[in-house]
């Protein structure tokens, strides 16, 4: 399940461990209708309390453990603005200063 945050408009996935996290790798992956069930409940009630928009279901891969976007579009919104690669997640980190 995939939204964009309202706060700050990031992407999100509703995750393992947290109720929306904006790394692929931590997101909860259904693999039944009724854990896809589960997931659009979670949703509705994030929507309602107007903490997400646009929340939907997202096909996924799991190859080597590794959650995969099944499309263009969400392999774009899961590593950030193709327009600018510095900038988003698929950017490089940032050197520490010495």
């Amino acid at each position: 399940m995939t939204a964009n945050r309202l706060d700050d408009g990031a992407v999100v996935y509703i995750g393992k461990a947290a109720p929306w996290v904006e790394d692929l790798a931590s997101a909860l992956v259904a693999v039944d209708v009724g854990a896809e069930g589960q997931l659009t409940e979670t949703a509705a009630t994030a929507v309602k309390a107007r903490l997400v928009v646009g929340a939907y279901l997202m096909p996924v891969t799991v190859e080597d453990g590794r959650i995969l976007p099944a499309s263009v579009r969400e392999r774009i919104r899961a590593a950030g603005p193709s327009n600018r690669p510095d900038l988003g997640k698929q950017a490089p980190a940032p050197a520490l200063p010495r």
